[in-house]
């Protein structure tokens, strides 16, 4: 049924004469009972009677007025929710990211972007690059910052990947360590160093995507989280690999050495999207935010240190963070 009609079926009921609807409707008197008709003929019954002096309901056009009236003030709710999405002044927006991004690269984003729309209700999950595509997939997410992995490529045929930065891994040693005053090193110079990972399984690590095959690291001591694996690091226990991402939160009495760019490993870091599935306003725009806050990252960086914007040279892509 044309809501229209039910518009205009109202206004006459609203006023009591199809004159006085005509007029508030801005339509001929014929044409408002031409479109009486036509709903009369729709729901099969009459539902005006037509007086001397104006109009009256019918039982018919008592009952159908009641609906009308729920139906036409749905859609008039209808469409000051979606005003009020597109100008996000309502809505939602689920992130998720991989653990070095929540150390400043999205929490930033998250900040901006509530300080400019606080009616919108954001929430953030952490997770490994893997499980967050499949919360992407299964719509339990609406964006996801992850990472590349030579391991576990991103399928571009079923995300949409936007680019925000490329990120190097430096090496943590000791404050203490022999190479501590050194800005730049070469894997070789660490063949005797004992590595310092967060799983002994092979491939999964860190360590083991990002190294080359023909170095063998030694590897004594496995720490789960970043907060034991720089505490052994500072005590002297070992080198560790670090995402520049989280070099926000590295220790005092933690050196960050560059690798020599023939041993450096860089990956590239994306917010990814399910391709084909439509985007809110509020993921649209989050984006920018995100893309705000990796230039900030860019500035912030003090000389040596490693996160770098583009893509410019071949580089060796690091693991899932």
């Amino acid at each position: 049924m044309d809501t229209q009609l039910l518009e205009v079926f109202r206004t006459v009921a609203r006023y009591g004469s199809i004159t006085a609807a005509a007029r508030v409707l801005r339509y001929t008197q014929s044409a408002v009972s031409r479109q009486i008709a036509t709903l009369e003929t729709e729901i099969g019954a009459r539902v005006l009677d037509r007086l001397p002096r104006g109009v009256t309901l019918t039982e018919e056009g008592r009952i159908l007025l009641g609906h009308a009236e729920a139906v036409l003030d749905r859609l008039t709710a209808a469409r000051r929710d979606l005003d009020a999405l597109h100008g996000l002044g309502s809505g939602r927006l689920r992130v998720g990211a991989f653990p070095t991004a929540v150390a400043a690269l999205v929490p930033r984003a998250l900040a901006a972007f509530r300080t400019a729309y606080p009616e919108v209700a954001l929430s953030l999950v952490e997770g490994l690059t893997p499980a967050l595509l499949e919360r992407l997939v299964a719509g339990d997410a609406d964006v996801a910052v992850v990472s590349t992995s030579p391991t576990s490529l991103l399928d571009q045929g079923r995300f949409d990947l936007h680019h925000l930065l490329d990120e190097r891994l430096l090496v943590a040693v000791s404050r203490e360590h022999r190479l501590a005053r050194r800005r730049t090193v070469r894997l070789a110079e660490l063949a005797d160093d004992a590595f310092i990972v967060g799983s002994s399984t092979a491939e999964e690590t860190l360590l083991r995507a990002s190294l080359p095959s023909g170095f063998p690291p030694r590897i004594d001591i496995v720490a789960a989280e970043w907060t034991g694996k720089l505490g052994c690091v500072a005590a002297g226990l070992g080198v560790a690999l670090v995402p520049a991402l989280a070099v926000r939160g590295t220790p005092t009495d933690i050196a960050l050495l560059r690798l020599h760019t023939q041993d450096e490993s860089v990956r590239q870091i994306y917010a990814a999207t399910v391709a084909g599935r439509a985007k809110p306003p509020a993921l649209t725009r989050f984006l920018t935010y995100l893309d705000e806050s990796a230039r900030g990252l860019d500035q912030d960086r003090q000389p040596g240190t490693a996160v770098r914007r583009g893509r410019s040279g071949r580089r060796r892509s690091a693991p899932t963070g």
